[in-house]
């Protein structure tokens, strides 16, 4: 075998060697019941036709890789971004070991996530005991100062109340009578990640604001991130430039730093977030701003009715999406924005037209959540792309005329396609039968690159086989850069790929481009 003590080979060149690919050409003869050859190639030939597409785009009983998660995901992602937070998932453990894997493998750091550990006998009866056992040890083992609630599709479907059974663990003495317990309920089979985050954060603000008194403070800013992959670069460069120019904010719900802990000696179980005493005093700002208006709505909405000014954005990166958010900022804070800003902008514009020769004409296929692919449509287009697919699995009608209206403001976007409620396997139809340049997704769009040929730039979470992407932002005029920076650099490298074949392409395997 060529696997040995002196010769330890990782899995990728280990299962190209001659024993290895005996062993699996033999398992798929003997125990896969292969079709012949023919069959297989024919039926992968009819999938690339519009034919097939038509029928593919008509799909309605059946989802083929969607591109969302469920629910419960965002809470727990909503939980980690406060202080001393653990998320407490009333539903099954292999539900919650999904979540944490995904933030897991995306953030590359721990995510500490418990579950009531319901099985058959609790969907039977209910998860009460589960709920009151569980609350109990979470509070003993782990020392939160507050423990975020949420569910799965068993305690959903089965009709479990949260609020009861977290007072009746409260009168057990699971948690002291005054800890804060809040919650939200997250049906996994209806909605996204992005209504699970909504919920979550709306539940907290609820827990410390409701019958509470407001004292507004003229001029302070609560801003909400969203559900985002990038929180640990982008929630840093944000705060810089609204320290720049000297700004009262708080963020509601950072997870920066929970997911971006240092390998100092010392395990870090939490680390940042919103503090408890910051989220008590977000009740008295005189303004809340979202910067993902799908991440937020319910929020929103709550925000207004205890009588703050609320507003929204989508995603801002960028030259534009960053122009409106500062100069929002500028008018609610009575802050100018100072000339270090305004030459930060003056570069990324120079930046864009240093490679424009590169950029202009450039088909794009953009997949993810809502206010990302509104955000990506609209910064193609500020680079003389075309944002020829748009499609967000998660995405509303709502969302599908706000992009028609964003992708009618642009010669580059009147060609341009909006997808709502389509998955990945979708995509590929139209990939096939409307070929683009770049592909603008996350991970999963790997597969599509495989099939299709379509070179993928990841932006989106989740991430997974490529690390430390979310160290670095996506929104503001930095940001801008490094995103256009991402986008060259696959441009190029696809370039030098398809010239580099000596005395055929290499004319154009050029060292200046």
């Amino acid at each position: 075998m060529p696997q040995s003590a002196e010769k330890a080979l990782d899995h990728a060149p280990l299962f190209c060697e001659p024993e290895y690919r005996q062993m699996l050409a033999e398992k798929k003869l003997n125990f896969e019941c292969p079709h012949p050859d023919q069959v297989v190639s024919d039926q992968r030939e009819f999938t690339q036709t519009w034919e097939y597409r038509e029928k593919n785009l008509g799909r309605q009983a059946l989802v083929v890789n969607p591109a969302k998660a469920c629910q419960p995901l965002g809470a727990v992602f909503a939980a980690a971004g406060f202080e001393r937070t653990i998320s407490f998932v009333h539903g099954s453990q292999g539900c919650v070991a999904y979540y944490r894997s995904h933030l897991s493998r995306h953030f590359k750091e721990p995510s500490s996530v418990v579950s009531s550990s319901m099985t058959e006998d609790a969907a039977v009866f209910g998860g009460l005991k589960n709920m009151v056992d569980g609350l109990a040890n979470t509070y003993k083992l782990y020392s939160p100062k507050m423990i975020a609630v949420s569910t799965t599709c068993m305690a959903e479907v089965i009709g479990d109340d949260l609020h009861g059974f977290i007072e009746n663990a409260k009168s057990e003495g699971s948690v002291p009578r005054d800890f804060d317990v809040p919650f939200a309920h997250t049906p996994a089979f209806v909605g996204s990640h992005v209504d699970g985050y909504d919920s979550m954060v709306k539940g907290v603000l609820e827990n410390f604001w409701k019958d509470a008194a407001r004292k507004e403070a003229t001029a302070s800013i609560n801003i909400i991130p969203g559900f985002d992959g990038f929180c640990v670069g982008n929630n840093r460069e944000l705060k810089r430039l609204l320290d720049l120019m000297q700004v009262t904010y708080m963020f509601i719900q950072d997870a920066s730093d929970q997911f971006d802990t240092p390998s100092d000696g010392k395990f870090r179980m939490y680390d940042g977030g919103t503090s408890i005493n910051d989220v008590k005093a977000a009740l008295n700002a005189e303004w809340t701003l979202s910067l993902q208006y799908y991440n937020t709505r319910k929020t929103l909405d709550y925000c207004r009715d205890v009588g703050q000014a609320a507003t929204s954005f989508h995603y801002p990166l960028g030259v534009e999406a960053t122009d409106e958010f500062l100069m929002v900022i500028s008018e609610i804070s009575s802050r100018e924005i100072p000339e270090a800003i305004r030459l930060e902008r003056g570069r990324l514009i120079d930046a864009m037209a240093d490679s424009q020769a590169w950029l202009y004409g450039k088909k794009y296929a953009i997949y993810g959540d809502p206010d990302f692919v509104y955000a990506m449509a609209r910064f193609i287009m500020e680079t003389g792309g075309e944002p020829t697919h748009c499609l967000a699995t998660n995405g509303t009608s709502a969302w599908e005329d706000e992009m028609k209206e964003l992708l009618a403001s642009s010669p580059f976007g009147k060609n341009a396609q909006v997808w709502p409620g389509k998955d990945l396997w979708a995509l590929r139809s139209l990939l096939f039968t409307e070929p683009v340049d770049l592909l603008i997704g996350n991970s999963y769009g790997k597969y599509l690159e495989r099939d299709t040929g379509t070179p993928l730039v990841r932006l989106m979470f989740p991430i997974f086989d490529r690390h430390h992407h979310h160290r670095f932002p996506l929104m503001g005029y930095q940001g801008g850069l490094r995103l256009l920076t991402a986008i060259l650099d696959k441009i190029f490298d696809n370039l030098d790929r398809e010239t580099m074949h000596a005395g055929v392409t290499d004319y154009s395997y050029d060292l200046t481009r």
